[in-house]
């Protein structure tokens, strides 16, 4: 056993611990499930949540779904589909019927079981940013992906309370070779962070090993595993009107053992999905209830939630746009739909901007408050994306948290509770006319608590910023990254189960992981 080893077997899990709401790096508000108490922002009436339910149920039956594996459509077309080699259409009846079988929430237990997750119903997390092949820091700039930088970014993950999923690779790490990457990946995720973690559905081997590792991580049984969520995966459509094999197999695996598969079609539009909002998430819809269907029918009830990624692109260039308008309707129209077939829904926070600047931060902010305003239940890629998914960077990562502890405050009931101390009538009347609060009782008793009290924003007037050193925004959270670094500690894990695990990962490496076309 290494010294790192050791070292993780005893750390308490100083970072991101429920118990801990500051460390010398940030004070951060402490590990919790936000819930949303607002009524969702509804841009629908009735007759345009039906048109589109029309729309989607219409395509499904007139067009189809390009469904690229076998299996999926042999299913299919014994539940009574419409099969013509690869294209699946089914009828309004079957869906809903499938649809009837799902639940509208459900929880999902990683390796800390303080760390469950409830999605669904008005509860909101968040989701570590995923999948960019290249990273940004202002330290080194722009470069492709690595295991190292990999590792930082799984730091920061588990280290702030406001992330609850460490969902896909927050960067991609090219260093690794594909067949174990996925080994090396899971193995420092479920030993650095003890949150709830994702599985890419890249192939049969990569589905596979993540629960056996994730079974393994948690000193659980094949029956304790199979009796309820313990990780998940998201899948996408490949819009317009097509799933492709790898997504399907792994659905099927995992809906087979009832773990948590969250359906995002990717439509764009005016690319991949026609240029109106309305018709852009009609194809969504349609996209997304196909698989569903298809899930429920392999196993009735088992975990399932609508995701949506529908944007638009600059019709000057064609590159996708983030965080616009059309993106925060299109959100929240989702939300309808989802409400509507009683899902959970999955949205993200993202931004078209290429470095941490001002276009970054409005961009997300944007997606995010369109996450809060459609009742999203799961919100992808909510720290760290840039380049509208090609970087992750760490500083965007952490300015990313403060927007997302500015939301959970927001959701306090403190924040517009009205009982008679919040009235203060009797502290309006003591100060009277052209006083101040500062220092009458109702305020001292309350002043530390009262506001949000940001870990990143720099409150001071400019003098004060400037006598300070005039550090701009990103170059602060560059500060705080490297201090969270420097004082991380993995949370604790079981000995036994670190040894199954690291015994896991060996054998399936001298196996030879997953295989590849290199």
């Amino acid at each position: 056993m290494t010294e790192d080893q050791g070292r993780r077997r005893r750390a308490g899990g100083r970072a991101g611990n429920k118990t801990r709401a500051g460390s010398a790096a940030v004070d951060q508000m402490p590990w919790r499930i936000p819930v949303n108490p607002d009524r969702p922002v509804e841009p629908l009436n009735e007759d345009g949540v039906e048109a589109i339910h029309r729309g989607a149920m219409r395509i499904l039956k007139e067009i189809g779904i390009e469904f690229l594996n076998p299996d999926a459509v042999a299913i299919l077309k014994q539940a009574g589909c419409i099969v013509d080699g690869t294209n699946v259409r089914m009828d309004e009846a079957f869906v809903m019927e499938m649809l009837a079988t799902a639940p509208e929430s459900f929880t999902i237990t990683p390796r800390n079981p303080d760390r469950e997750l409830v999605i669904g119903g008005k509860h909101m997390v968040f989701v570590n940013v995923s999948s960019p092949p290249n990273a940004w820091d202002l330290e080194r700039g722009k470069r492709s992906g690595d295991f190292e930088t990999f590792r930082e970014f799984m730091k920061l993950t588990q280290y702030f309370n406001c992330i609850h999923i460490a969902g896909g690779y927050p960067v991609e790490p090219i260093d690794i070779h594909p067949s174990v990457r996925h080994l090396d990946c899971l193995f420092e995720k479920l030993t650095l962070t003890d949150k709830v973690v994702h599985a890419y559905s890249l192939g049969a081997e990569r589905v596979e090993d993540v629960m056996e590792m994730t079974r393994l991580a948690g000193g659980l049984t094949h029956a304790e595993f199979d009796a309820k969520p313990r990780m998940y995966t998201n899948i996408n459509s490949v819009s317009p009107l097509k799933h492709d094999f790898p997504m399907l197999d792994g659905a099927m695996r995992l809906a087979k053992r009832g773990q948590p598969v969250v359906v995002t079609p990717f439509t764009l539009a005016g690319a991949m999905a026609p240029v109106t909002m309305a018709g852009a998430v009609a194809l969504s819809i349609a996209e997304a209830l196909a698989a569903i269907a298809l899930l429920q029918y392999i196993n009735p009830g088992c975990p399932v939630a609508i995701g949506t990624f529908t944007s638009n692109v600059d019709m000057k260039s064609g590159a996708p746009a983030f965080g616009t308008p059309e993106y925060m309707r299109a959100t929240q129209m989702t939300g309808q739909m989802a409400r509507r077939y009683k899902l959970p829904l999955r949205s993200s926070g993202v931004c078209a901007a290429n470095i941490p600047d001002g276009q970054a931060m409005w961009e997300t902010s944007n997606s995010l408050w369109a996450a809060v305003q459609s009742g999203t239940n799961m919100v992808y890629h909510a720290a760290g994306w840039l380049e509208g998914g090609l970087i992750a960077s760490p500083e965007k990562f952490i300015m990313d948290c403060e927007v997302l502890q500015m939301i959970q405050r927001y959701f306090e009931e403190q924040t517009f509770a009205t009982t008679e101390e919040d009235i203060a009538f009797e502290a309006i009347k003591e100060v009277g006319a052209g006083g101040h609060y500062f220092g009458c009782q109702h305020t001292q008793d309350r002043y530390q608590s009262a506001f949000y009290a940001p870990m990143v924003s720099d409150w001071r007037n400019y003098e004060a910023w400037q006598q300070d050193g005039s550090v701009w925004t990103p170059e602060r959270a560059h500060r705080i990254y490297k201090q969270i670094l420097a004082e991380f500690e993995a949370p604790e894990m079981n000995g036994d189960d670190h040894e199954a695990l690291s015994r896991f990962v060996a054998q399936r490496k001298q196996e030879g992981g997953a295989p590849t076309d290199f």
